[in-house]
């Protein structure tokens, strides 16, 4: 413990591994505890849960299918997060994010997938910044907060998506509010078909090359962050805004850099969903991975291997609670979400809760 610390200081290790570790499980036994109080046993369908999410390959596909938007998201978080924001607005910014990939998509209908994907990337980020950047800006130059902005414009996406895709962007002769399929050629390859080429057998899955992007956005996180001049003075904002100032830092500028980072890795999502999977534009194709995204930066600390694992584990309570839910009827769906709401209020409001007795125990050690 360093000189003149708090009596309740831990060491780095133990932040960063010790204590998630513990938050997640006292997160997973009351959660066992409300399976037994509905008349199930919670040890059979902690064993359904994890088969059903890495017990065989499909499984595994699947779970970082769903990992895979979760890091995107987490990420975007995490960034703003550096800076001092909450930007709780992701769920927004990647359905904006969506008419971008769609957008170009169509225009580009043919085109092999190598030439859409990196064009697909930039309108992603670009219309997932753009939708980020008006709550940035008004934080930073009118005072509104970013955290009541990003609220609103969620719900503004939602609206906006909605009519364009009932007015504007339906396909012909469809009912439902989605546009026309992609060009065959266009859509992402999935990752067994590509590993297939190689020799490597892989279960059948959504499992798509979105998550190279995920693993290569990852890498620019923490290159930018921790590696970079822009990276040192976003993290000195969100220490000090004062210092920060002293240090001829721009806060304005910098927060409304942050906001547009923050979307633009948001509006990365879409390509795992609808350039990979569905190959078309719908309706809250989202799905709620924007809001998941906050729970997964707060649980990996906003580093980008916490992510990483976090996403995992989120990916892993969604696929996992699919196959648990089929099995136990008597567990919903909204038994798994209560059980996500577990994990994210002990890595979150709770996160310290085991902090004090576990510095005392490792002092004792």
């Amino acid at each position: 413990m360093a000189a003149g610390g708090s009596q309740d200081d831990l060491p780095r290790w133990a932040t960063l591994v010790l204590l998630p570790v513990l938050n997640v499980t006292a997160a997973l036994l009351l959660s066992g505890l409300l399976v037994w109080f509905i008349g199930e046993d919670p040890v059979e369908a902690m064993q359904i849960l994890v088969e059903g999410a890495v017990g065989y390959p499909e499984a595994i596909g699947y779970t970082v299918y769903y990992a895979t938007s979760f890091v995107f998201t987490g990420l975007a978080v995490a960034i703003a997060f550096h800076a001092g924001l909450f930007n709780i607005g992701g769920e927004g910014q990647a359905y904006i994010a969506g008419l971008g990939v769609t957008l170009v998509s169509l225009a580009l209908f043919g085109w092999p997938w190598w030439a859409i994907l990196p064009l697909a990337i930039l309108a992603g980020a670009a219309f997932g910044a753009a939708w980020a950047f008006v709550p940035g800006y008004l934080q930073a130059y009118r005072g509104s907060h970013v955290v009541v902005t990003t609220i609103m414009f969620n719900f503004i996406a939602s609206a906006l998506m909605v009519w364009i895709l009932v007015e504007l962007l339906i396909a012909p002769g469809q009912q439902s509010p989605e546009s026309r399929s992609f060009s065959p050629a266009s859509v992402l390859p999935s990752m067994h078909a590509v590993l297939g080429l190689v020799g490597i057998k892989m279960g059948s899955s959504p499992l798509n090359l979105s998550v190279v992007v995920a693993v290569l956005a990852c890498v620019a996180f923490h290159v930018y962050v921790w590696h970079t001049r822009w990276g040192y003075e976003l993290r000195a904002v969100g220490h000090n805004e004062t210092a920060a100032v002293y240090a001829g830092i721009s806060v304005k500028k910098t927060i409304v850099i942050a906001m547009a980072l923050s979307g633009a890795l948001a509006g990365l999502m879409p390509l795992n969903e609808v350039l990979g999977v569905q190959h078309r534009l719908l309706v809250n194709f989202t799905g709620g991975a924007g809001f998941v995204g906050i729970a997964v930066a707060l649980m990996g600390r906003n580093h980008a291997v916490g992510i990483v694992l976090a996403a995992l584990l989120f990916g892993a309570l969604t696929q996992g609670g699919s196959e648990l839910s089929f099995e136990k009827p008597a567990i919903t769906r909204e038994m798994i979400v209560v059980i996500q709401g577990l994990i994210i209020l002990f890595s979150g409001a709770l996160e310290n809760l085991f902090r004090a007795p576990l510095a005392r125990l490792l002092r004792g050690a």
